[in-house]
This record gives C-alpha cells, sequence and structure tokens, in this order.
C-alpha cells in the first residue's frame, strides 16, 4: 500500500543544498535524523530548519559545518551553541507566520522529515503530538519522508494525512520522548496564586509548559468552566479536564475541545489524548492566529520573560545579544488577549534569577531582544504581586514594578532609572 524503506535508503534523498524541516518537539523523528547525518561526508551545505526539537540534534555538531547549518525558529538547549559555533542561524518568526514561510515560498523545502501514527483501515496517518508548521511543510516539500511508530497517539484535528501524501516509510517502535511535571517552590507557588486570582470563571487560557504553569494549574481546582486555546500543554491539564474545570464550554473557538497545536508531556498524556476527540491539535498559523484568539471571551495569556525594563518592555528570547529561544507565540497570544473581550495579557515571572540578579531591571540589556513591547504589555507579576501596566504612564509604571522587584533590589532599580532620564 505504501512504500516502506530502511532509514539509510529514505534519506538518500537528501542532497548537497537542500533545505530539510524536522518536524518538532516530541514528534521529533530522531532515527531519520541519526541516518542523516551518518551522510555527513557525502553531504554538503545542508540547511537544516526547525522549532525546539527533542533529544540529539548530532548534525548540530561543528565539527559537521561543511555538512550541516542549522536554521533555528526557535532556538532548543541542543542546538543553541550553533549560533557561537558559526555552523547555525536564528530566524525570529512569529508561530502564528512560521507556516507562511513554506506556502509563500520563502523557504523553499526540499525535504520534510516527520513522524507519524501506523496508518488506519483506510490509509490515514496521524502527525500526534505536534502539528505547528509540519502541515504547511509537507504540503510543499518536494520529497515527505515519514518515520511511522505504532506509539505516537493518534490526535483529532488538522494533523490527519493520508498515506499517499507521504513518499517513504520507515518503520520503527520507538517511545515518544517525555518530560515530568516539575515541581513548584514557594516562588512559584505564590506567583501561581496571583496568576489565578486574576482567572474569572469561563475564561479561556493560553500557558506554555514549566515550573509556573503548572503552579498556575494547581490553583486552579475551584474554578468553573474554563476554556483551553493555547500553543502547547503537558499534564497539569488532565486532572482539571477530569474534573470539569476545563470543559471548554464558554470558548467562541472549538467550544468543548481543547485547541493546540503542539504538546509535551508524560506517557499519561500521551496515553491521555490518544484517539480524545476533546483533544484538537490544528497549525500554528490558526491555533496562533491573532484574529482567532481574541474570539473567545476572558482569553487568558499568561507567558513569561527573561527580564522586564520598569517600562514595560519584555525580552523573552535573549540574553542580551545572545539568542536564548525565540519569539514563539508569546506576541500572538499577547495581541489575542488583548483585545479579547474581557481578556488579559499576562506575563509574570521570579522576581530574580536563581544566582540573586533581578529581573526587573532599569533597562534591558545591550542587544537584548523586546519580544512583547511597552505599549502591549498589561500585566506583570512577580512573587512579589501584580503590576498594571495598561493606560498607565511611565512614571507610574516605574512605580508599580519597582514595588513587585525583589525588596532587596529596589532602591537600586528605580535610583539606576531615573540616573538614565
Amino acid at each position: 500500500m505504501y512504500k516502506i524503506v530502511t532509514a539509510e535508503e529514505a534519506v538518500k534523498v537528501i542532497k548537497s543544498n537542500d533545505r530539510v524541516y524536522i518536524q518538532a518537539a516530541a514528534a521529533t523523528p530522531q532515527i531519520l535524523i541519526n541516518a542523516m547525518t551518518q551522510r555527513f561526508e557525502e553531504l554538503r551545505n545542508v540547511e537544516v530548519c526547525h522549532l525546539h526539537v527533542e533529544g540529539d540534534a548530532p548534525y548540530s555538531n561543528p565539527e559537521l559545518r561543511d555538512s550541516f547549518h542549522v536554521n533555528s525558529f526557535f532556538v532548543g538547549n541542543n542546538v543553541r551553541h550553533t549560533l557561537a559555533a558559526g555552523n547555525g542561524s536564528y530566524t525570529p518568526v512569529f508561530l502564528s507566520e512560521l507556516p507562511l514561510l513554506f506556502k509563500r515560498n520563502i523557504l523553499p523545502l526540499d525535504v520534510a522529515l516527520i513522524h507519524v501514527s501506523v496508518p488506519d483501515k483506510h490509509g490515514y496517518c496521524s502527525l500526534g503530538v505536534s502539528i505547528e508548521a509540519t502541515l504547511a511543510a509537507i504540503e510543499n516539500a518536494k520529497t515527505v519522508i515519514a518515520q511511522v511508530n505504532p506509539q505516537m497517539p493518534r490526535t483529532h484535528g488538522d494533523g490527519i494525512i493520508h498515506h499517499t501524501e507521504i513518499d517513504l516509510f520507515v518503520e520503527c517502535n520507538e517511545s515518544i520522548p517525555t518530560h515530568d511535571l516539575p515541581i513548584s517552590g514557594e516562588v512559584e507557588n505564590k506567583i501561581g496564586d496571583y496568576v489565578a486570582s486574576l482567572i474569572e470563571d469561563k475564561s479561556t487560557l493560553q500557558m506554555g509548559v514549566g515550573v509556573i504553569p503548572n503552579a498556575v494549574l494547581s490553583k486552579l481546582t475551584n474554578h468553573k468552566n474554563l476554556g483551553l486555546h493555547t500553543e502547547m500543554f503537558s499534564d497539569g491539564v488532565i486532572d482539571l479536564i477530569l474534573n470539569n474545570v476545563i470543559n471548554g464550554n464558554y470558548k467562541a473557538i472549538s467550544p468543548g475541545r481543547t485547541l493546540a497545536t503542539f504538546l509535551m508531556g508524560s506517557k499519561r498524556l500521551y496515553d491521555y489524548v490518544d484517539d480524545n476527540p476533546f483533544i484538537e491539535l490544528r497549525a500554528s498559523d490558526y491555533v496562533n492566529d491573532v484574529s482567532i484568539i481574541k474570539q473567545n471571551k476572558r482569553m487568558v495569556a499568561i507567558n513569561s520573560a527573561i527580564e522586564v525594563d520598569v517600562t514595560g518592555q519584555v525580552c523573552a528570547d535573549s540574553m542580551g545579544s545572545k539568542i536564548y529561544s525565540g519569539v514563539g507565540g508569546q506576541m500572538d497570544f499577547i495581541r489575542g488577549a488583548s483585545l479579547s473581550e474581557g481578556g488579559k495579557a499576562i506575563i509574570a515571572l521570579p522576581s530574580t534569577t536563581k544566582s540573586g540578579i533581578s529581573r526587573i531591571v532599569p533597562c534591558l540589556k545591550p542587544g537584548a531582544g523586546i519580544v512583547t513591547t511597552r505599549a502591549h504589555v498589561h500585566y506583570i507579576i512577580t512573587e512579589y504581586g501584580i503590576a498594571d501596566l495598561y493606560g498607565k504612564t511611565i512614571q507610574n509604571r516605574v512605580k508599580a514594578l519597582v514595588e513587585i522587584a525583589h525588596p532587596n533590589h529596589r532602591e537600586a532599580i528605580e535610583k539606576a532609572y531615573f540616573e538614565l532620564i
């Protein structure tokens, strides 16, 4: 019915000077990646592009710079070294617009490496736990190679593709990369309490994965009729769904469903979403579209940052001029929540780094990327409280943000800012 080959045979279609897209996150097709990398001696100048990929990224080894160049749309820990080493680049792009780079042929694709469930009796596979820009890659790449895995969950939504859309199949039986729920500490729990206090019943939530989102979710057990319209989610939502806290009944978009573009967590999460009609995964140019997001009343976007200056400028993708992550979907949801009727756009972060450096600063580091501008930001939350900045003057913003900085830094922050102006 479809062509099954070995991974080594499949990746022979990749040629020097090709551009290859790799499906992201927990759907990273590791077997295909390894087979492609093993061809490094015969390949030259292959551009490997992707969002964050889980597991090893052997093609990112600087010693293979003649063979592969990494083009990251979101810089993960496993490829961050390529930016300094010179065998990698970062392309800033909103997650909502990433599919357009392929659809508009701005970045023509030669090969897409994807990871799918086993075809059903009708010949349809599922892209499983990660859709993001993969559909656009499939539609526009010259060749599509799929790692076919019985352990990949079948998810509902956009990611159902017929086997005829795939050129080469490589069979495997591999577990999906997992992430355990992080344990919240005192700081994160205080932040969670403050965030939860802003969330009304019948709100629709966007949040990512990590300690703070998990802390927020743990504070929502007494809320009612919440919805989920988010870029990604993890295990923290499962019990809220099972206890009818999250039911999606008051969402405008996909009512009665949870909407995301990818997900990552434990095996419990993957088992829960498998063939579960309540979980709907769609492409990022739909899920992250501001005009779609804003239709949900009481849309609450909860995002984080590396540092925030006292005027409300939010740096979330770099440490100074050193790229740390990426633009991602923060602005998509900050703007969507801001335009939503009764919506709230929230940036939540600890007041200091683990080493005690203030994350509320007089001015951002030289070269820092501004992901959310001072005109877009509404609420900034630390463990010391909530700063409501919307409609506030610069002077009032400075006062509000100094008040939620760590007490050890407040006087110095305020003094340094007024010395700058």
